[in-house]
């Protein structure tokens, strides 16, 4: 990869990413009003809010952040599987991408649920409590994932080549496999129907 199209990579990662921390801040926002807020107008509105932001902006931020990340890591010197703060970074960031996937549908519920004009939020509240929980949560990863890039912890990898070799390795690389497998099936197959 040339300088020049690393530093345009690399600008884009930073920007989607210090992008997706700030709209997940929104979205917390929004969900907190929509728990404590007397208004009920106001209340629906950031309901359907949450999920517009989430769709809209927090989904493709998050991933184009991957997308980009993964693109300057393996494009650069810094490789994709060179150094461990890169893997963990990966690691979260790729978690974070499937845990916001699968809680895409209590989002969508929630907002069609508000769009009723006889929406009322004390029957949802323990719905919103959740979500300004994962909310809150997702907001401490991103800034560890930040925290990790500028920090750049932990050394470089050192794999010989009878570690790559091993049946270790090869039975790892298929337990990580089947998972997101088992993952991409529940989030295609109808998801979390009782969440």
């Amino acid at each position: 990869m040339t300088a020049r199209l690393s530093k345009a990579v690399l600008t884009s990662h930073v920007t989607f990413s210090i992008g997706w921390l700030g709209a997940v801040a929104v979205f917390l926002v929004l969900a907190i009003t929509g728990l404590t807020s007397q208004d009920i107008l106001l209340v629906r509105s950031s309901l359907i809010a949450m999920e517009l932001s989430a769709w809209f902006v927090i989904v493709p931020f998050c991933l184009t952040s991957l997308f980009t990340g993964v693109i300057q890591a393996g494009g650069t010197k810094w490789g994709l599987f060179k150094h461990y703060w890169i893997i963990v970074k990966l690691f979260l960031t790729v978690a974070s991408t499937i845990l916001l996937l699968l809680h895409m549908q209590p989002i969508s519920y929630l907002s069609g649920v508000a769009a009723n004009p006889s929406f009322s939020n004390s029957q949802h509240s323990v719905q919103l409590i959740d979500l300004i929980a994962k909310a809150g949560a997702a907001i401490l990863v991103l800034l560890a994932i930040t925290t990790i890039s500028i920090y750049k912890p932990w050394g470089r990898i050192q794999l010989t080549t009878e570690i790559r070799k091993s049946w270790t390795f090869y039975a790892r690389i298929a337990i990580i496999g089947l998972i997101l497998i088992i993952i991409i099936k529940h989030l295609f197959g109808g998801g979390m129907q009782g969440h």
